[in-house]
C-alpha cells in the first residue's frame, strides 16, 4: 500500500493542447508524454546578444528531480497496481488517442467525449493511488495541468459533466456521474499554459462557429460552441468564467506575450494575431475570470514556448506546492501633465491620455527567468486612461505569484523576490489632436522594489534610494481577514513635470 496522500503533493495529470490536423493528431498519440517532456537548450540572448546554452529539462523531468514525483508509465503502460502507486506520480492523459489512425478510430471527437474521458481516467488513477481504501479515496485529488485547448478540455469537465452528469447521446457507464445533478470533480487545483479561455480571435474577430463543416474542430475555440460544452447559458456570464464550478484562486493562467516566434500553421497564425498574443491566443482571452494569473515573453509552442520554459515550470511549481501568495496591486494618487497640456486641462478642453505599466517580478537565484514580464516592447505593458486611474481610482493589477520555502536560503531566512515598476509618459491628445509639444518618449518613473517576507515582518528597499536587492525599511503591516497587507509610497519628485505618485499594496497570505 503506497504512503497516504498529503496535501498540496497529489498525482498532476497533464493535459495537452490542439491538434488540428490528422496527421498532428497521429504525430501527437506516437509522442507517449505528448509534449510534457520537452523542455529547451537556448536562452533568447546574452548581454552581447547572442544565444546562451541553458538546459530546461522539461516541466516532467524537474517534478521528478525537485519534488520526487515518480512517472506513471511503467513497462509499457500506465502504472495500475491497485492502490499501490505513489500519489506523487505524473500522468499524461492521452485523450487524442481515440481520434488518431495509430491507436483509433481516426474520426473527430467532440469536447464533451474528451471531457467524459476525463473523468474515467481521473477515476483510474484514484484506483490506482488508492485502491479500495475508503480513507485515501475520501483524500483523493488531483492537479491538472493543462496546455492550450486542454485547459477547455479541463473546464468542460469541470463546469458540464460534473455538474451536469453525461450528455445526450453519450456513454456515462462506470464514470459514477449522476445525471442533472453534481458530482465530485476531484481537482485540487488547475494550471493552463496559453488557454483561449475566451475563445480565438483572428484579424480582432471570433473565429465563427463552422458546424458540420468544420473540419478541424476550430469551433471548439468560438465562443457560441464554447458556451454549449462549458454549460454557461446565461448571457451575463463571461466565456472566460468558471461560473462557480472551481473556485478562480485555484486557477493559475500562464500567458504568453512572444507571437514573433510562433511558426505554426505555416506561420500565418501570428500574422493575423498579432502583437499582445502568444501567435495563437490573444493575452486578453488567455485567462479565466478572477483567476491569478502572470505574463511571459514565451510563445504558444516551439523553441520558445509556453510549456517548455523554466518561467512556466516555475509559476507551476510555486503554485501547486508554494507556501505564500502575493498579490501586487499599484493605486496610483497622482498623475501631473506637463505645463502645456495642464493649461489646456485647466480650461477644460478635452484632453486624453492612457499609461502603459511595465512591471517584472523576480525571485532571489532566479537569473534565468522572471515569474512575470509586461513590457512595452513586448506590447505586453499594462495600459490605462487617466480617467480610470484618477477619476475612479481603478488600482492596477500587477500580478500574483508564489513564493515556496524550499527558496529560503540558511544565511538568509527570508523569502524574497523583487517588482520591477515602470510608468510611460503618454503621448496626449488635445481637443482630439496629438499634442507633441514638450513630447519625449520614455519613462516618467522607474524604479525597482525588493521585499523580504519573515514569519512576522516584511521589509524592503528602493533601488534608487538602497541599491538592488536590498530591503533595509521595516514596512507597516496591516493584518485584516488572515492576510498582512502593506503599502509602499513610490512616485517622482514633487516638481516634476510629468509626474506620478502612488503606493504599492502588497497582499500576503498563506498558500496551500
Amino acid at each position: 500500500m503506497s504512503r497516504p496522500m498529503q496535501a498540496p503533493y497529489y498525482p498532476i495529470i497533464y493535459v495537452r493542447g490542439f491538434a488540428a490536423t490528422m496527421s498532428e493528431i497521429d504525430e501527437t498519440t506516437a509522442d507517449p508524454y505528448m509534449g510534457f517532456n520537452r523542455g529547451s537548450s537556448v536562452l533568447r540572448q546574452d548581454h552581447q546578444r547572442k544565444p546562451v546554452s541553458f538546459i530546461f529539462e522539461s516541466p516532467l523531468l524537474r517534478l521528478i528531480k525537485d519534488h520526487n514525483y515518480i512517472d506513471a508509465f511503467q513497462g509499457g503502460g500506465y502504472l495500475d497496481d491497485h492502490g499501490n502507486v505513489p500519489a506523487r506520480s505524473v500522468w499524461v492523459f492521452r485523450y487524442y488517442e481515440r481520434a488518431s489512425n495509430l491507436l483509433g478510430s481516426g474520426e473527430r471527437v467532440s469536447m464533451e467525449q474528451f471531457a467524459l474521458d476525463l473523468r474515467r481516467f481521473i477515476l483510474r488513477v484514484r484506483d490506482a493511488t488508492c485502491g479500495d481504501d475508503p480513507d485515501r479515496k475520501a483524500d483523493f485529488k488531483v492537479h491538472l495541468v493543462a496546455h492550450s485547448m486542454g485547459g477547455l478540455v479541463s473546464r468542460c469537465y469541470l463546469q458540464n459533466i460534473c455538474r451536469h452528469g453525461v450528455p445526450a447521446g453519450y456513454d456515462g457507464e462506470g464514470l459514477e456521474l449522476t445525471n442533472g445533478a453534481a458530482s465530485p470533480h476531484y481537482v485540487e487545483k488547475l494550471f493552463t499554459y496559453g488557454t483561449p479561455h475566451n475563445g480565438i480571435d483572428v484579424l480582432g474577430l471570433n473565429v465563427p462557429d463552422l458546424g458540420p463543416i468544420d473540419k478541424f474542430h476550430v469551433s471548439n475555440f468560438a465562443q457560441k460552441r464554447m458556451r454549449e460544452y462549458l454549460k454557461i447559458s446565461k448571457k451575463s456570464v463571461a466565456v472566460n468564467s468558471l461560473d462557480g464550478a472551481l473556485d478562480p484562486d485555484k486557477c493559475f493562467c500562464f500567458v504568453g506575450s512572444d507571437y514573433k516566434d510562433y511558426d505554426a500553421f505555416f506561420k500565418l497564425s501570428k500574422q493575423v494575431t498579432g502583437p499582445a498574443s502568444d501567435g495563437l491566443v490573444m493575452m486578453a482571452n488567455a485567462y479565466v475570470e478572477d483567476a491569478p494569473r502572470a505574463v511571459s515573453y514565451r510563445s504558444h509552442s516551439g523553441h520558445f514556448g509556453l510549456v517548455n520554459s523554466e518561467a512556466g515550470y516555475q509559476n507551476l511549481r510555486r503554485f501547486l506546492f508554494g507556501s505564500l501568495r502575493i498579490t501586487a496591486m499599484l493605486h496610483v494618487t497622482q498623475v501631473d501633465l506637463p505645463p502645456g497640456v495642464q493649461a489646456k486641462y485647466d480650461n477644460k478642453e478635452e484632453v486624453r491620455g492612457s499609461y502603459y505599466f511595465d512591471t517584472v517580478t523576480r525571485v532571489r537565484a532566479g537569473p534565468n527567468y522572471v515569474l512575470n514580464e509586461r513590457r512595452y516592447e513586448h506590447s505586453s505593458a499594462l495600459l490605462r486612461s487617466y480617467d480610470e486611474l484618477i477619476k475612479d481610482q481603478k488600482p492596477v493589477y500587477l500580478f500574483t505569484g508564489y513564493l515556496t520555502e524550499m527558496a529560503r536560503h540558511a544565511a538568509d531566512y527570508a523569502l524574497m523576490f523583487s517588482i520591477d515598476v515602470g510608468v510611460r509618459v503618454p503621448l496626449f491628445e488635445v481637443n482630439r489632436k496629438f499634442w507633441f509639444d514638450e513630447h519625449f518618449e520614455g519613462f516618467m518613473y522607474q524604479e525597482q522594489i525588493t521585499l523580504a517576507i519573515r514569519d512576522k515582518t516584511i521589509r524592503y528597499g528602493l533601488s534608487l534610494k538602497d541599491g538592488i536587492g536590498s530591503a533595509p525599511h521595516q514596512a507597516e503591516i496591516i493584518e485584516e481577514k488572515g492576510q498582512r497587507q502593506i503599502y509602499i509610497v513610490l512616485g517622482t519628485a514633487s516638481n516634476a513635470r510629468p509626474g506620478f505618485q502612488g503606493q504599492l499594496q502588497l497582499i500576503v497570505d498563506d498558500w496551500q
